[in-house]
């Protein structure tokens, strides 16, 4: 993972070029607001009305649910008694079923933070699409469309299309397959992969071919990972994934160049699933920009260095497996990434960047032996195929993980203990949480985040931002 940390500056045409995005995001939001209102009720109405002039039905055969979910969570960080969060996040959506198997979508998100220390001010968005951004009311709320989208069933392919996400592979708290949709890391990893990942604008269709099914997905969507900002909690700071400064010399950073035609900028992926003889298996390939924008350095104005971010496309090849073994699930996932930069502090580099392919591997084994109890490890690998010079990180790099979970008094109280441990630095993050739900409505939790070890480290850096966290949701 090649994570870097943008700064603040940007070009002086930014601020009208935003200005009239901005007002174009509005009528864009206008749009999608009242479709997720009328468009369910056209629909239905013109259905209505077909089954009343063919006298074919006595009940309307549209149904329509409405869901509301409210979250508060607050997070005291461990170190200075500092509140971190206070974070109240509503989530309405609607769900229309219509008769042959049609259905549509629509979720949406708005969230109040009181503190802003997770994105201070206003986050540029400038790795997002203008058609998937955001709306910002002001530094502490905002708004987002996470699914819209409907589902069509065909004699020979299921389709989905609309705003939403992609899953591939099933490991916990690292990802290895699961890179379809660009993540939002305001929250480094800590969010659930559901909340963390960015929904994209995509048609996909999924085709029968025998015992296989076949997912093609296409995504005009030019939208990539979302980074912290320096002044964020969660800004990425070791060397491995931002560079550093040589002494006597300074960085300037330029704007991102972010591919924005959707097109010939789009992205493509097959997976190819069956199973066999008790094997869950799946292939899966995937072209696209790697969604992490590459640092690269511009040295002719030395001692003064320009970051010149660029976005880099790459061949995904790799595969999943699972199966069950009496009490034990044996699983893992693979990926070979044919281009992959890494940032080298060799002084004799042209661009401050290595290239090379990368593979990477996650081996898991749950075991369900007990009542109501999952113990689950996993071993991951990340492995620079190439040699290079100077590279800021190992080039194999090992994590463990353990999830331990039980659930007790009929399924009302949860507790889960997970743990991440780097092999390579020593650093790591151990999360222990308890969950009640008081009534089918109303759920309590209170967990804590804790990272340790080395600042060169992927869960070290962090290692002043270790958390308290309370929350309680309401879901009608």
């Amino acid at each position: 993972m090649n994570l870097f940390c943008r700064g603040r500056q940007r070009k002086e045409s930014e601020s009208s070029r935003w200005a009239g995005r901005g007002a174009l995001l509005y009528a864009q939001w206008l749009a999608l607001i009242s479709g997720l209102v009328l468009l369910p009720l056209s629909l239905a109405h013109a259905q209505s009305e077909q089954t009343a002039s063919t006298d074919e039905a006595e009940e309307d055969d549209v149904e329509i649910v409405y869901m509301l979910r409210a979250t508060t969570e607050g997070a005291l960080e461990t170190d200075n008694l500092d509140a971190q969060k206070l974070e109240t996040e509503v989530l309405p959506g609607i769900e229309v079923a219509f008769d042959e198997g049609i259905r549509f979508t629509a979720k949406g998100r708005f969230r109040f933070d009181a503190f802003d220390e997770l994105e201070p001010g206003s986050p540029s968005q400038d790795t997002t699409s203008p058609e998937s951004r955001r709306l910002r009311f002001n530094s502490n709320s905002e708004a987002e469309l996470r699914e819209f989208f409907v589902e069509v069933p065909t004699d020979f392919a299921y389709f989905i299309v609309g705003k939403q996400q992609t899953v591939w592979g099933q490991s916990d708290g690292l990802k290895v397959l699961d890179v379809v949709n660009p993540q939002d890391f305001r929250e480094f990893i800590l969010d659930d992969f559901e909340d963390s990942r960015i929904p994209l604008w995509t048609l996909k269709a999924e085709i029968p071919l025998g015992d296989v099914l076949a997912e093609l997905v296409w995504i005009p969507d030019t939208t990539y990972n979302d980074i912290p900002e320096p002044d964020a909690a969660y800004a990425f700071t070791s060397p491995s994934f931002v560079p550093v400064a040589v002494p006597g010399t300074g960085f300037v950073l330029d704007d991102p160049d972010r591919p924005d035609n959707p097109i010939t900028d789009s992205d493509i992926g097959l997976r190819l699933s069956a199973f066999v003889d008790g094997w869950d298996l799946s292939f899966n390939y995937l072209y696209a920009y790697d969604d992490t924008e590459i640092p690269f350095q511009n040295r002719s104005s030395f001692p003064t260095v320009v970051i010149e971010p660029e976005f880099r496309r790459t061949h995904l090849i790799g595969g999943t497996f699972s199966n069950a073994f009496g009490d034990f699930v044996v699983r893992g996932e693979a990926a070979l990434s044919t281009n992959r930069y890494f940032i080298t502090d060799d002084p004799n580099d042209d661009d401050g960047i290595e290239e090379s392919p990368n593979f990477n591997y996650v081996l898991g084994l749950d075991w369900y032996g007990l009542r109501d109890t999952l113990i689950s490890g996993q071993l991951f690998q990340d492995i620079i195929v190439d040699n290079t010079t100077g590279v800021t990180r190992d080039r194999a790099e090992t994590t463990i993980t353990l999830l331990a979970r039980r659930s007790l008094l009929n399924d009302r109280l949860a507790l889960e203990l997970q743990w991440l441990q780097g092999l390579n630095i020593g650093d790591g993050l151990v999360r222990p949480k308890v969950e009640y739900d008081f009534t089918d409505s109303v759920t309590v939790w209170g967990g804590a985040d804790v990272f340790y070890g080395g600042s060169r480290g992927l869960f070290g850096q962090f290692d002043g931002e270790s958390r308290l966290v309370l929350g309680v949701a309401l879901t009608l």
